[in-house]
């Protein structure tokens, strides 16, 4: 049975967005997660959405405890995830509002957790694969579903994961350009990771809000500038995952 979960927030844990939703509470061996769970249906699809910093945003990037979001999705039962995330644009044409499917990453954190296997059993070592860190399927559907509501987006693209909550340093954001990437957050790295150590395909919708610190045109990022270009675009995030629910079978 298919049922996907949902990471994100600021306005993605509406319960308007699903019908009959009930929240609840589930314990991991990892501790709790982020917040209860919201168990609802869009159409014919089972929805668990899981709010990755919390309902009010208290929660602080590094102090996520990924481990224990990943792991109570599962526990529910998902069979796919979707995350979304703000994120910064480190190339000219990805601007303020653009949304980014990501098919590679660089986790550039320092101090997350990032792999359930804390020892091997003898003979059993576990190192997954990552060459491919998004599942090419999801973010086929989710390009297909933007393609079907004429939603202009970019439908590849390096993004890089810094540990945070502090935004980049002009050199850094320079530096992170001349690594290939092309948009920068503080989220998906690491959920990505332990995504993949679970086996559930994991893609995510990245929506640009700001510029990062690198264009001299521009005012570096400032968390209430990233706030605002967020709430403005919101529908539209909401808009393609209901269309790629929609898709996924």
């Amino acid at each position: 049975m298919i049922k996907i979960g949902i990471i994100g927030g600021s306005g993605l844990e509406n319960p308007d967005i699903l019908t009959n939703p009930k929240e609840f509470i589930t314990g991991t061996p990892y501790g709790d997660p982020s917040s209860p769970l919201l168990n609802g249906n869009i159409g014919d699809k089972e929805i668990i959405i899981l709010s990755r910093h919390g309902h009010n945003h208290t929660i602080p990037p590094t102090q996520v405890n990924n481990r224990a979001n990943l792991y109570a999705l599962r526990k529910a039962g998902c069979t796919h995830i979707m995350a979304t995330t703000a994120c910064g644009s480190l190339r000219e044409e990805i601007g303020r509002g653009d949304l980014v499917i990501p098919d590679q990453l660089i986790d550039f954190t320092h101090h997350r957790i990032h792999t359930f296997h804390e020892e091997f059993e003898p003979g059993n070592m576990k190192h997954a694969s990552m060459a491919d860190p998004f599942n090419e399927e999801l973010r086929t559907i989710i390009i297909t579903a933007a393609n079907n509501r004429g939603m202009k987006i970019h439908n590849k693209g390096t993004l890089i994961t810094i540990e945070g909550p502090r935004f980049s340093t002009k050199a850094e954001s320079r530096m992170f350009r001349l690594w290939g990437a092309d948009i920068i957050n503080m989220s998906v790295a690491t959920e990505a990771i332990l995504a993949n150590e679970l086996d559930i395909p994991y893609a995510a919708i990245a929506m640009s809000t700001d510029y990062d610190s690198w264009k001299e045109d521009e005012i570096p990022v400032a968390w209430e500038d990233v706030l605002a270009v967020f709430s403005k675009n919101v529908d539209n995030v909401i808009q393609l995952l209901l269309e790629a629910i929609r898709l996924i079978v």
